[in-house]
């Protein structure tokens, strides 16, 4: 065998290191998340958490969950930032490219609100490399057939 290419990395490892690359771009102070949604072992859009367009950054003015004094995986509305899965598809849907059918990487398993876009945008695979407490995105994937796999790192 070529030795060149028993050094290659798997799709899996490629695509999550993608999604380690998109987390570096991430302004939120407390997690850095990245995503990328990929079809056809092409790369459909990415995605990182942080503010919204044309709205500071939690970097710049501080971490609002943090002043508020919210746990983590508690009141999601009580935050500026938009996830990473969030933000990859919202991102297809401005540059009108189809994910219905697709997977998406993710380097922290998402929440129960990320879950239900997931859901409804018609993914159907979700690869993620760490843990995220939130069993409601374990009943939801269930439900609606969403495979729901961890990466060994």
């Amino acid at each position: 065998m070529n030795e060149h290419l028993s050094n290659r990395p798997s799709w899996h490892e490629y695509f999550m290191g993608i999604c380690d690359l998109v987390a570096t771009r991430a302004t939120c102070t407390r997690r850095k998340v990245g995503a990328v949604l990929v079809k056809g072992k092409r790369i459909l859009c990415t995605g990182y958490n942080g503010a919204p367009a044309k709205v500071p950054h939690c970097i710049e003015v501080g971490c609002l969950r943090v002043q508020l004094n919210v746990p983590s995986g508690e009141k999601h509305e009580l935050c500026r930032g938009v996830h990473a899965e969030q933000n990859a598809i919202i991102q297809a849907a401005y540059h009108g490219i189809q994910v219905n059918g697709s997977v998406l990487y993710c380097t922290n398993q998402p929440c129960s609100i990320c879950s239900k876009m997931i859901i409804n945008a018609g993914i159907k695979t979700v690869y993620y490399k760490d843990g995220y407490n939130d069993s409601l995105t374990l009943d939801m994937f269930e439900k609606a057939k969403v495979e729901l796999i961890r990466l060994e790192t």
